[in-house]
């Protein structure tokens, strides 16, 4: 029985966050338990503890679809690039040659693959890079973190970023030739320029 419940609260999550990130539920659109329910054929409570964990992640707020401010996108974009501009450092002293490999492939994607495919490279690319600093507490701040990072992510791929894969390149490039300081300086300004541009659509859809 425990086990159905838990699998039904996942499975209540997933749709919601999907139902989110796909834009069928929009910047500050709000959030009802009941009608959520009824939409997705399952009780209010798991529904409930999806929102809740939603809320955690921070892609509900106030019983809302998060609506960022400018600060919101920089404080996120703040924590991502201390954290993954350390991430960059460690990577390019202690990467593997597998792992390496993985993000040569993230960026030969980037450049040649379609749009699904360049979103699930441009995710991976980051990952691996996190993956590598072997921080736990790092590592589990950042997939905390996830969710909201997706819409950005998917923001700046679908709106077509400019020198969005060069500069992953240039990051790949600095790690594998075990430059950690100028791997960590890339992503911070890769970071820096991905929240630019999502802070000007930002502005001009208002």
């Amino acid at each position: 029985m425990k086990t159905d419940k838990k699998k039904a609260v996942q499975q209540s999550y997933e749709m919601v966050r999907d139902k989110i990130l796909n834009g069928q539920l929009q910047s500050g659109e709000k959030v009802t338990e009941e009608k959520l329910a009824a939409d997705l054929g399952f009780s209010r409570t798991p529904i409930r503890d999806a929102i809740k964990r939603l809320e955690y992640e921070g892609l509900i707020i106030d019983k809302k679809v998060v609506k960022p401010s400018d600060k919101d996108l920089r404080n996120i974009f703040q924590v991502r690039m201390l954290l993954e501009g350390y991430s960059a450092h460690y990577a390019a002293t202690y990467s593997s040659p597998d792992q390496l490999a993985i993000l040569a492939e993230c960026v030969a994607i980037g450049k040649n693959g379609s749009y699904e495919e360049i979103m699930e490279a441009n995710e991976r690319f980051h990952q691996i890079i996190v993956q590598t600093s072997g921080n736990d507490r790092l590592i589990d701040t950042i997939n905390r973190m996830q969710s909201i990072i997706y819409l950005f992510r998917k923001t700046v791929v679908f709106y077509s970023r400019p020198f969005l894969i060069e500069e992953h390149e240039e990051i790949y490039n600095a790690i594998r030739d075990r430059r950690p300081e100028r791997a960590e300086e890339l992503m911070k300004q890769h970071l820096e320029k991905d929240l630019d541009f999502c802070l000007h659509l930002l502005n001009s859809q208002k």
